[in-house]
């Protein structure tokens, strides 16, 4: 039985559903926090309407007008019509379609995690040190970090988490560039592109394993060109909350089983050894039953899938179980990533987590 210090996962990470009215100002409440990082999706259309609308990414070490699209390459925008503001439960929201189009009432997917510390400094390292500034929560091992490249291999970059990173996302802000992601399990000679659907490629894109207190930049354009501004979003595994873990899937309906040590709220995984598969997003929110069906795509504007015979999975009280034989999730023989957050059996203070 898997215990952890996180009691309330709900206090760290939540996903909140919510439908758009096309209202300047909607108030978007019961995500349980004020969030550090809220990502928004379009999920479910009205049928004749505007159907693909970019994923928006904000955090507040940029400012809530400033987004970025995992869906996209393209360099960080600013805006006031999207996010508009953190609350203590929630955000508020402009008129932009990509966050609450129309009065037609669209379903949305908001993905909130919450950081809070926060504090600059300079880099360190190889070659000149540059300017960063971070928000930290050590207890749910996350930071959102902002630094400049400085274009020199062993540049490191303090993450403040105190614990080993198992998953790290790049993104260069002032051009147009691929969001450039590690994963423990694939190791620093891997790099894996958040906004593609391609596998992994061979590269020296850190210089070494991320340590509990920097992770060490190689030279390559997704994280460490000279003077130019870089977000990383930097995630620690925690028992009994996150796992950032890997499986090999049999091809079969009746399919693989990943233990994760509790109840996953969220999943995201990818084929990394080949084909064109893309990052599907399955969350506990959108139906409440297993099988679950619904899947966003974390690299593309479309908007939510169902479909019975691709990425389909099993919600279990510690892990999930694959449900399908496609290569998307569970191909034959296929590798796949993921990562997950979401709820112990058996919290610190013996709290039960109710099984699905």
């Amino acid at each position: 039985m898997a215990y952890t210090t996180i009691n309330k996962s709900t206090d760290y990470f939540n996903t909140k559903i919510y439908n758009s009215t096309g209202n300047d100002n909607l108030a978007i409440t019961g995500v349980g926090f004020e969030a550090d990082l809220t990502w928004i999706k379009k999920a479910r259309i009205v049928s004749g309407s505007n159907t693909n609308e970019a994923h928006m990414w904000a955090d507040q070490v940029r400012g809530y007008n400033k987004w970025i699209a995992s869906s996209s390459n393209g360099a960080e925008s600013t805006s006031t019509n999207d996010l508009k503001s953190w609350q203590s439960d929630g955000f508020t929201l402009g008129t932009d379609n990509k966050v609450n189009q129309g009065s037609s009432a669209h379903t949305y997917a908001s993905w909130n995690w919450k950081a809070g510390t926060t504090g600059s400094g300079t880099t360190t390292g190889s070659g000149t040190g540059k300017a960063y500034s971070y928000s930290v929560n050590t207890t749910a091992g996350f930071s959102i970090v902002k630094y400049l490249g400085n274009g020199t291999s062993g540049h490191t970059i303090p993450h403040h988490l105190g614990s080993v990173p198992g998953m790290i996302i790049f993104k260069q802000l002032n051009a147009s560039r691929g969001w450039g992601v590690y994963h423990q399990s694939r190791g620093a000679g891997k790099i894996l592109y958040l906004d593609e659907n391609i596998a992994e490629q061979s590269a020296t894109f850190l210089t070494a394993t991320p340590t509990s207190s920097v992770i060490s930049l190689a030279t390559l354009n997704e994280n460490n060109i000279n003077d130019a501004s870089y977000i990383a979003y930097c995630f620690a595994p925690k028992s009994g909350y996150s796992k950032f873990g890997s499986y090999t899937g049999n091809g079969n309906s009746d399919g693989t089983f990943v233990y994760t040590g509790f109840k996953p709220a969220w999943i995201m995984r990818k084929r990394y050894d080949g084909g064109t598969n893309h990052w599907s997003i399955m969350n506990n929110k959108r139906f409440g039953y297993n099988t679950v069906l619904p899947y966003l795509v974390a690299n593309t504007e479309a908007p939510e899938e169902i479909d019975q015979n691709v990425n389909n999975i099993d919600i279990l009280s510690n892990g999930f179980k694959c449900r399908e034989s496609d290569a998307n999730g569970n191909g034959s023989g296929n590798a796949y990533i993921y990562i997950a957050f979401g709820q112990s059996l058996v919290g610190s203070n013996n709290v039960p987590c109710t099984a699905r």
